[in-house]
């Protein structure tokens, strides 16, 4: 049996943790945990947010007759040899333009790699992802998944302002900035899709458990899918996308 801990953080949220890795197997059984959980449709349960070995749920706890219900769901959950991840979740494909004013770094990670910048492009592109979890800023994914030879420190001096979209590297993961924010990590290129959109539903592009493939685009391309949707007379570049089969189970 795997070993696991459940802690209490407040009278209204459980954290379920599976050990402190950054690993496929521990983040793809918490995911299945999540799903699970959701299934059971438990009464006043607010929140349920997987990240890479911890499940974090948030409660009403008047609503499932307190803390002591929810925790022996999750310990039975966590004790079950037989829940897995799902084998098939959604993949999602994303348009990168690679380099240039797009990916400011790119030179300086493919020379920590060894590599020339269309090779690393090139080997970040030929890569599956899954999103580990969601975090630090709303839509903003953490992917597991990446070439370890890609692998690259942060910057020493993090930017203060790093365009939406950026496509970047930090240390052992790869993500991108759903809008303009501070960041540390390195720049490789940027997605012209809307990674987050409050007024949308769902607000995010990705969640947590997606697969995530790149696509390298040239800055035509890049330029054509961030025209104005008015100008096109089409949707959003996410919901051509989606009409497009680019995300598809």
């Amino acid at each position: 049996m795997a070993e696991f801990s459940i802690e209490t953080l407040s009278e209204d949220a459980l954290l379920l943790r599976l050990g402190d890795r950054i690993d496929a197997e521990p983040n793809a059984r918490i995911h299945a945990i999540a799903a699970r959980l959701r299934d059971m449709t438990l009464p006043g349960i607010h929140d349920i947010a997987p990240a890479y070995a911890s499940l974090l749920v948030r409660f009403d706890p008047f609503a499932t007759d307190g803390a002591d219900v929810l925790r022996d769901s999750l310990r039975k959950l966590a004790s079950e040899p037989g829940v897995h991840a799902d084998t098939s979740p959604r993949l999602v494909e994303i348009p990168v333009c690679y380099g240039g004013e797009h990916g400011v770094d790119l030179q300086d990670v493919a020379r920590h790699a060894g590599l020339d910048t269309q090779q690393l492009a090139a080997r970040h592109a030929s890569m599956e992802y899954r999103v580990a979890m969601l975090g630090f800023a709303p839509g903003f994914p953490y992917l597991l998944g990446m070439d370890p030879s890609l692998h690259v420190p942060r910057r020493a001096t993090p930017r203060t302002r790093v365009p939406a979209g950026s496509v970047a590297i930090g240390g052992t993961q790869t993500g991108f900035y759903p809008r303009e924010l501070p960041g540390g990590w390195q720049l490789i290129g940027r997605t012209p899709l809307t990674l987050f959109d409050a007024q949308r539903d769902p607000p995010c592009l990705l969640a947590p458990g997606d697969r995530v493939r790149f696509r390298a685009i040239d800055a035509d391309e890049f330029a054509a899918l961030t025209e104005p949707a008015e100008e096109r007379g089409e949707g959003s570049p996410l919901f051509d996308l989606r009409d497009q089969g680019r995300s598809r189970k």
